[in-house]
């Protein structure tokens, strides 16, 4: 084998030595199951999430470690859609013969840095041999207090839009890949994503408490992608102001992205939820931004500058899309 020196079992050991423990496992890596605790009065929230070679990253683009990184900020950004607390993660790691074990281990690095961040203890998975390529699945293990998890199907008409930072800066950099320009420091945001985690975490458990979040969703497919999946849940419609949409401002210039990044592009890993009530503008040191409102008749409606309303649909990532 001229790509992986390691046999499973000592992959399975260098990560075991290098994954922390928590208060939330009881028992983690090394039996059959994982054993979990759970706080008294509380329900478990589990989320999966898939990163799989030239689907979501391609090694010539992206740093192995940034790859471990955006693979559990995606499950920890579901969890803080939810408003609940991370308590352990799970990675399913499956590699070809022909991918170095420098690769693994950098990936690995970069998951288990930001695990550290964020102390959520890596307690299980498993590991593969592919056919061809990388795939890793992360699974994330939450809890919230009983009853109190913010769904996606809880807006109600005449209520606020609101997202989380700002849209649209990984997509632009995504595009400038692409076209194979450079891509440096100008954007760090792509390449070393502050998830929706950390900061975004205490902003969902925020939202939660207070009791001020209607309904919420991650954003990772795209901003009009999201809002749909939310407007469908909610059985409502959607007016959102073009101009309202903090996009980022990216490159040398710090020049703000173009609106068709900041309304399609994904892997923002932000938060988007609509409340009855107003929501400060800044929460938990995170900028919040009232971006529309909820309507009775449903759709989604873009206003432009000029004021005018028209049709918004569906534009960012998804499977299968070229199939339908």
């Amino acid at each position: 084998m001229a790509g992986m020196p390691l046999s499973e079992k000592k992959l399975i050991r260098q990560i075991r030595r290098s994954a922390r423990g928590g208060k939330s496992v009881v028992t983690g890596i090394g039996d059959d199951s994982a054993v979990l605790r759970v706080p008294s009065g509380h329900e478990v929230l589990v989320t999966t999430d898939f990163t799989i070679e030239n689907v979501h990253f391609r090694r010539d683009w992206h740093r192995p470690e940034l790859v471990g990184r955006r693979c559990l900020t995606r499950g920890l950004s579901d969890i803080a859609a939810m408003g609940g607390e991370p308590r352990a993660a799970f990675l399913s790691l499956a590699v070809a013969s022909d991918v170095p074990q420098k690769w693994v281990n950098r990936f690995l690095k970069g998951l288990l840095d930001v695990a550290k961040e964020f102390k959520v203890p890596l307690a299980g998975g498993d590991t593969a041999q592919s056919a061809g390529g990388i795939q890793a699945d992360i699974v994330v293990v939450g809890s919230v207090p009983k009853g109190k998890a913010v769904l996606r199907s809880g807006a109600k008409a005449g209520d606020r839009i609101y997202v989380t930072g700002e849209l649209g800066g990984s997509a632009a950099a995504l595009a400038r890949l692409a076209e194979s320009k450079q891509v440096g420091a100008a954007y760090s945001r792509y390449f070393r994503p502050r998830p929706g985690p950390l900061a975004r975490v205490a902003v969902g458990q925020w939202l939660r408490r207070r009791g001020v979040a209607s309904a919420m969703i991650d954003l990772s497919d795209g901003l009009s992608t999201d809002l749909e999946h939310l407007c469908e849940e909610s059985q409502v419609g959607a007016e959102i102001e073009a101009e309202a949409i903090p996009r980022a401002r990216v490159g040398r210039g710090k020049k703000r992205v173009a609106l068709e990044l900041a309304l399609h592009g994904g892997d923002d890993y932000e938060l988007l939820f609509t409340s009855a009530a107003a929501v400060p503008s800044v929460v938990a040191g995170v900028r919040v931004t009232r971006i529309g409102r909820t309507t009775k008749s449903a759709g989604m409606r873009l206003i432009g500058a000029d004021g005018k309303a028209r049709p918004l649909k569906a534009g960012g990532w998804e499977h299968f899309g070229a199939n339908l």
